[in-house]
């Protein structure tokens, strides 16, 4: 995504592992072996790249209600035609594809809902620039909700935003003090975070 492209390497490396070039783009989701859209329709084309500790988008999808409809019915022809269009689509509950690729769209970040890209953030909530974006996100999930309930969760979303900065900020302050105290030793090995994040003696 645009917003990743100056971060170190480290942080990228997930991303860099499919986008790597224009020649790998279309069969990151498409498949090199079964080059057929009605596959690239299904949740699991994203789960590929879009899951793990650094951007669980996967596990957030799969656990929500949405996820749950999809898992439910998605072998049912009738619930979830993927042979299809996404713009002819009437699906009994969205696919990543349906609401990021909205008609067939294939600029996923159009409507991403990262905060940098959709006006969340506290320095310009609400300023005109992100009105657009805003209210194509809120249409999509006027397709199955009323326009009512979808401005409420990009509200939430909102606050969630301000709130999680804010966390953000107190435990930067923690840290620093910790270091400034001279208490800012590296973490024994015996006691580092294990691959899951979990630390080993819990």
């Amino acid at each position: 995504c645009a917003w990743s492209i100056e971060r170190p390497p480290g942080d990228t490396a997930g991303c860099t592992f499919c986008h790597t070039s224009s020649e790998e783009r279309c069969s990151t989701c498409h498949q090199r072996h079964q080059f057929d859209p009605a596959v690239a329709r299904h949740s699991e084309q994203c789960k590929a790249c879009h899951w793990g500790k650094d951007h669980r988008d996967w596990e957030a999808y799969d656990i929500s209600i949405h996820g749950a409809v999809y898992q439910v019915n998605k072998w049912n022809p009738t619930e979830f035609d993927f042979s299809k269009k996404l713009s002819d689509a009437d699906y009994v509950g969205p696919t990543c594809q349906y609401c990021h690729m909205r008609g067939g769209h294939h600029n996923v970040q159009r409507l991403s809902t990262v905060y940098t890209s959709m006006g969340m953030s506290n320095a310009d909530r609400g300023a005109p620039l992100w009105k657009e974006k805003r209210d194509t996100w809120v249409s999509v999930c006027d397709d199955c909700h009323s326009p009512r309930f979808a401005r409420e969760n990009l509200q939430a979303m909102d606050e969630a935003c301000k709130d999680a900065g804010l966390k953000y900020t107190e435990t930067f302050k923690v840290a620093e003090n910790l270091m400034l105290d001279g208490m800012g030793e590296p973490m024994p090995k015996d006691l580092a975070l294990d691959w899951s994040g979990q630390h080993i003696w819990s």
